[in-house]
């Protein structure tokens, strides 16, 4: 990676070498240990540590500590390239996947989790700015679906495997970390060697930005990073704690996911291209406040398994949608600020999520549908700031308030 390239001349590079081909190969790297790691978790701290609520939460609170401090990248762009911080964070992801088995305590599971979550929080906030940086805006929305459906092919090989054979070859959860990190690794080796450095025409300010103009766009970026936690945290150990599922039968669900995230993330981006990033987000908040609900109504009413599992299948799926979030973004930016805002917006992102798992946690172990209304409420929440979102989002028109500025204020 010692040749720098600009991007305007990479479109005569081989298509195996482009920035957009690394795009996807990172995109397939990052979710063959985080997603493998994901879907083994819940299993493994109540199997091996004999986690409760309260511990999970306090897991995924120490895990989203690195996003809190995604701010860092800034300073860290200053010496290290986007690109090589990006398969540098890889690595770190795919090491501490890796060795995730060797520490079976609590202490240990929270270092090695602080670890990963590192190297996770620190490539997506540099890859999302890649991302926006690389994607030309008129194919954005189309080529991050495609991105999110190449990941989750990766997923989906990584988890068929884990289905098919946990049982058949009795295998222990330290051969699968061991895999799905060694994976990885031997992807960011290859990316290391096979592109150059790509230059991007527009130089990111390297300081911390906070704009006026952004505000919605923060406040959406706290929203979802305080909602998904609920999802990311308690849906699944729902499915552990309240219906015993097995490793295989979580992976299994999972599985569904990445099917249907593989058919549908496609035609969710030409759906953000088509309606607008505004509708878009308004049909995810409000199928996501009925979907909360409906977890409560599992305690509430007694509702089974089958329920349970579509939800989250329909959880993951709306959830999707985000991506209209950074097309949003994306088009009412100012080129030189994309590096710099995605960090501070990967920081917003997870205020909430350094304390909430843990607060949650606790209230869980009172009444975990108190969990899910309360995740209905910031999904409304969310519904409401959508609104705001003006039907063709541009510089100086942000949000349906500034419509008819004639400049953007700072």
């Amino acid at each position: 990676m010692r040749r720098s390239v600009r991007l305007a001349d990479a479109r005569d590079l081989p298509v195996w070498r482009r920035p957009v081909t690394l795009l996807f190969l990172m995109a397939i790297a990052m979710p063959l240990s985080f997603a493998t790691w994901s879907a083994l978790l819940n299993n493994f701290v109540i199997e091996v540590a004999d986690f409760d609520g309260a511990d999970i939460g306090w897991l995924h609170s120490v895990r989203e500590i690195p996003g809190f401090l995604a701010v860092g990248v800034i300073a860290i762009i200053i010496f290290i390239h986007e690109q090589v911080l990006a398969l540098i964070a890889l690595t770190l992801l795919g090491v501490a996947t890796a060795v995730t088995a060797w520490f079976p305590q609590m202490g240990g599971i929270l270092t090695i989790t602080m670890l990963s979550s590192i190297g996770f929080h620190y490539y997506e906030t540099v890859n999302q700015s890649l991302q926006l940086q690389w994607l030309p805006k008129e194919r954005a929305p189309q080529m991050l679906g495609l991105l999110l459906a190449a990941a989750s092919g990766a997923t989906l090989v990584a988890y068929v495997l884990i289905v098919m054979t946990w049982k058949a070859f009795d295998l222990s959860y330290n051969f699968v970390y061991l895999v799905s990190g060694g994976l990885t690794l031997v992807m960011v080796g290859y990316c290391a060697f096979a592109f150059p450095r790509f230059e991007a025409p527009n130089p990111q300010i390297k300081k911390m930005i906070l704009r006026r103009r952004y505000w919605l766009y923060y406040l959406l970026q706290f929203m979802s990073g305080a909602r998904r936690q609920i999802f990311v945290v308690f849906a699944g150990f729902m499915m552990v704690e309240h219906f015993g599922f097995e490793v295989d039968e979580v992976t299994g669900l999972f599985l569904i996911n990445l099917v249907a995230n593989m058919v549908l993330a496609p035609l969710m981006g030409r759906a953000v291209f088509r309606f607008g990033e505004r509708n878009t987000l308004v049909f995810e908040y409000i199928g996501l406040v009925c979907v909360f609900l409906a977890y409560g109504g599992v305690y509430w009413f007694g509702w089974g398994v089958v329920l349970a599992a579509a939800l989250y299948v329909l959880d993951h799926l709306f959830f999707a949608l985000a991506l209209a979030l950074k097309t949003y973004f994306q088009k009412i930016a100012a080129p030189g600020d994309i590096a710099p805002t995605a960090a501070v917006a990967f920081t917003i992102n997870h205020i909430a999520a350094v304390f909430l798992p843990a607060l949650l946690g606790y209230l869980w172990l009172v009444s975990p549908s108190l969990v899910f209304l309360l995740a209905a409420g910031m999904a409304a929440t969310s519904l409401a700031l959508a609104l705001m979102i003006p039907r063709h989002p541009a510089p100086g028109n942000e949000t349906v308030f500034a419509q008819g500025l004639a400049a953007p204020a700072e």
